[in-house]
């Protein structure tokens, strides 16, 4: 059953129709946490509409690991902004914001995570575009929220504070040694899911009521939900649980050895006869009925929990990551090898499944991407075409949804409400861009559009 469920699966993907197609996103978004929620949803076809206020735009396009670029794009912005048409619109214009109000009127979802108390400067905070639309579903993420001490203080956030500030850092290290930040931009990521799952829960709300609503998120807050058992731990025992390097401190064994072609394993055998099938495939299956490791709740206390994990090393020290991840096959227990990120773009098992997919964009060209990691068999997302240029697709928007004519478009580009983008590497159009390929105005009529329909 499963393998016909799931057969061709990546080959039809752009056949079938997509989840959220329909649905029209507003974005004043920046920097990970912002605009990677609009992208998801872009992926399972919702439409996304970035505003950027001309020429420079969202800050993420000069974030590039060590300042390397593609097609002097950011590679990290090429990845948070898929699927989405771009708007140059200055909202410090009175003309910019009667214009985000007209597409406001038409939209589903207004997405923002600046400060509090800017949207309500612009004059489209929540207030306002609920009288123009009742129905919408107005989302404001940042560091701390929209109210509360640090919010009054205007506090600014990014990933790193984040991850500071919600402890997470502090205990995602070892015993000793200076807290960690993860490389991985994880507060942005987490939170910015966590806020997706409320803007579709408010959307339900709206199918059975009819009615819109107001939601934010904190940033710091979306990831403390990460640290689970620690908060009620903490609060019942009143010991602040110690950072413990890869150990899992819930289950034993768990833990990251060291093996003997250096590499590393990461192992887990809760279970009791996972427990016992690790004991089998140490040569050891005494240890399954020694009375310090007769049960896990056992195994736990420390002294226990030390002295099996020093047993487990060692024997992990004789063999190679590939021969525990064997024997883990054949026993019945969690282990493998710790890889490198190019490891992990190379893996047949990836691919095969279509999580690591070619892009195929008419200005950037061909590279490799992570896809959105879910399979939907009826309605599966898909990464359909890369980021553009600040203000690329103006003409496309203002005309097919709002029938601005060519005399109205002339005056916003010379009140300055539109713009394009500046000429400088990651907001213009790549170097190798011919002008005119790509242009929305020339692909309205491929499927990829037409399955969108206007509102």
């Amino acid at each position: 059953m499963t393998s016909d469920t799931w057969k061709d699966y990546v080959k039809n993907k752009p056949k079938k129709p997509k989840p959220l197609s329909g649905l029209r996103v507003l974005e004043v978004c920046t920097i990970v946490f912002g605009p990677s929620g609009p992208s998801w949803l872009a992926e399972m076809g919702a439409e996304a509409i970035k505003v950027e206020i001309p020429p420079l735009g969202d800050l993420e396009r000069d974030l590039s690991c060590s300042g390397f670029r593609f097609k002097e794009q950011s590679p990290l912005f090429l990845h948070d902004n898929v699927n989405k048409y771009y708007l140059g619109l200055d909202l410090h214009k009175p003309e910019g914001q009667e214009i985000f109000c007209q597409l406001a009127a038409k939209a589903d979802i207004i997405e923002n995570n600046l400060r509090p108390g800017v949207m309500e400067r612009f004059n489209v905070d929540y207030r306002k575009i609920q009288k123009i639309n009742p129905g919408i579903i107005y989302l404001e993420k940042n560091g701390f929220g929209q109210w509360g001490p640090y919010a009054e203080e205007n506090r600014p956030s990014n990933d790193g504070a984040s991850q500071a500030f919600s402890g997470i850092a502090w205990m995602s290290t070892f015993p000793g040694q200076t807290p960690i930040k993860q490389m991985i931009y994880l507060s942005d990521m987490y939170g910015a899911l966590l806020a997706e799952v409320a803007v579709l829960s408010a959307l339900h709300h709206r199918d059975r009521t009819g009615k819109g609503q107001y939601i934010e998120i904190s940033q710091t807050e979306s990831i403390m939900r990460t640290m689970s058992w620690v908060w009620p731990y903490l609060d019942i025992t009143g010991k602040n649980p110690p950072p413990a390097g890869n150990r899992d401190v819930s289950v034993c064994p768990a833990d990251t050895f060291c093996c003997s072609d250096d590499s590393m394993v990461s192992l887990a055998a809760a279970a009791p006869l996972e427990f016992a099938g690790l004991c089998a495939a140490m040569g050891r299956p005494e240890l399954a009925h020694d009375q310090r490791f007769a049960d896990h709740l056992t195994r736990l206390q420390e002294e226990n929990a030390t002295a099996l994990l020093e047993i487990i090393a060692g024997w992990a020290a004789q063999h190679t990551a590939q021969e525990i991840e064997a024997l883990a096959r054949e026993h019945g227990f969690a282990a493998s090898r710790v890889r490198d990120a190019a490891q992990v773009m190379a893996d047949r098992h990836t691919r095969q499944r279509g999580f690591m997919t070619q892009m195929d964009d008419a200005m950037y060209g061909t590279y490799l991407d992570h896809e959105f990691p879910v399979m939907m068999s009826a309605t599966p997302p898909q990464k359909k075409w890369a980021a553009r240029a600040v203000g690329f697709d103006n003409e496309f928007l203002m005309k097919n949804l709002l029938n601005k004519s060519e005399e109205e478009l002339k005056a916003l580009y010379e009140t300055g409400a539109l713009g394009k983008w500046a000429d400088r590497p990651g907001r213009r159009p790549p170097p190798d861009w011919d002008g005119s390929s790509d242009l929305i105005l020339s692909r309205d009529q491929t499927p990829a559009q037409a399955e969108r329909g206007e509102k």
